[in-house]
């Protein structure tokens, strides 16, 4: 079963009551394993990260506020008590970074106070400014401010704050270079994927000549400009902030992977199909979709696809300083994580291959003389647990030296 054919499954919501309470039942047992790693002495990282990328993510606001600093390795004891204030007189980005959130109503909540919007666009102004003010080293781009209003509507100023910073000087760094060269680069990454998933939609694309820009807005604002409703949006920040910074790409491929039969039944050529793709879908079903992510991300490591990539400039993108990062746990190992997944595999396909056969793989490898790809065929269910696992424990390889003492 390919990806586009799997639009119903774990789409729909409960159809009855038995099934409301189980997802009731399920969502209490979240609740309680999140608040459980967060009592703990250390915290339990690695169970955050799981909670995060797992179905449903971190269900509220209010668990966010407790989980992001902690997936972002931020210590709430080190935040400062007072706000710096902002000169926005002789601040060279002001003018931009006011016009972009001038623009961006449509960020806030329908039917939000018109005077209570007005002040958190003032509150975004000044993280935005404050962070740009305190790292010289960064430069705005448009689109930056999708993600910091974000992290605004979720978080207080003061938090806010403290976690954009971080995020802008990991995550989204590349992004924040003088020139696009980085942005690029990892833009490179997404047809080596869509390669080795499906060499035909990437012949076809090829052909087209359509490129990557279409999927620039998708990467630089973690999608929230393209996404129109809020839960979808900060359900993907949940993952990406689990996860290593280029997961988002692996996203946007399986976006397009997802897309198969309509790419596919395009006009081939470069107009119409950046046209199609550039239309993302809002109906899409993101616990599948975040799912084949993390397969895809333990199956197709940015490691292995950095050749097919070409990153002249490998060395200056976050993801090759992460390279830098120890592991958190010696116990998180890439290679022991693959062991358990394939052993977890077999092991399910062993007891319940009646399932395996009714759910299938969620995206098909195409047959092909030039691949030895065999993806893992596994239920959502399976799927989501195995994605999170593996995708936690490489998360947590990343893990920064200065910030260690932060990870159990």
């Amino acid at each position: 079963m390919n990806l586009r054919k799997s639009r119903s499954v774990g789409a729909s919501s409960p159809l009855n009551g038995i099934d409301k309470q189980d997802a009731e039942s399920k969502r209490k047992k979240k609740v309680a394993e999140i608040t459980q790693a967060l009592s703990v002495t250390p915290v339990d990282v690695a169970a955050l990260r799981r909670m995060a990328i797992s179905e449903g993510g971190l269900l509220t606001d209010e668990i966010r506020c407790k989980v992001w600093p902690w997936l972002l390795n931020v210590h709430l004891d080190n935040i400062p008590e007072q706000l710096e204030e902002v000169d926005r007189e002789d601040n060279k980005d002001y003018n931009q970074v006011l016009l972009d959130v001038q623009r961006s109503l449509r960020r806030f909540p329908p039917g939000m106070p018109d005077e209570q919007r007005e002040g958190l666009q003032e509150e975004l102004i000044n993280i935005i400014l404050r962070v740009l003010l305190k790292n010289p080293q960064l430069h705005y781009y448009q689109g930056y401010h999708d993600i910091v209003v974000t992290f605004l509507l979720v978080l207080e100023e003061r938090l806010a704050t403290a976690l954009v910073e971080k995020l802008s000087t990991h995550h989204l760094r590349d992004f924040m270079d003088p020139t696009m060269d980085n942005t690029k680069h990892i833009l490179n990454y997404l047809m080596p994927i869509i390669d080795r998933v499906n060499p035909e939609v990437h012949d076809f694309m090829e052909q087209a000549e359509v490129g990557t820009i279409f999927a620039l807005s998708w990467l630089i604002t973690w999608f929230g400009h393209v996404l129109s409703d809020f839960r979808h949006v900060v359900r993907l920040y949940d993952f990406f902030l689990a996860c290593h910074p280029l997961m988002p790409i692996y996203f946007a491929a399986v976006i397009v992977l997802y897309r198969e039969e309509e790419v596919l039944d395009c006009e081939c050529d470069m107009a119409s199909v950046h046209h199609l793709l550039s239309q993302i879908p809002q109906d899409l079903p993101y616990e599948i979709l975040i799912s084949r992510a993390g397969d895809l991300f333990v199956q197709f490591p940015p490691s292995e696809l950095a050749r097919e990539a070409t990153l002249q400039r490998s060395q200056q993108t976050a993801s090759s300083t992460f390279k830098d990062f120890e592991l958190a746990s010696t116990q998180q190992r890439p290679d022991s994580v693959l062991r358990r997944r394939r052993r977890e595999q077999q092991q399910q396909q062993q007891s319940a291959p009646a399932m395996d056969a009714k759910q299938g793989a969620l995206v098909s490898v195409r047959p092909s003389a030039r691949r030895f790809v065999r993806l893992a065929v596994m239920g959502l269910t399976v799927a989501l647990g195995a994605a999170a696992l593996a995708v936690v424990n490489s998360a947590l390889e990343w893990a920064p030296k200065l910030d260690l003492q932060f990870f159990p």
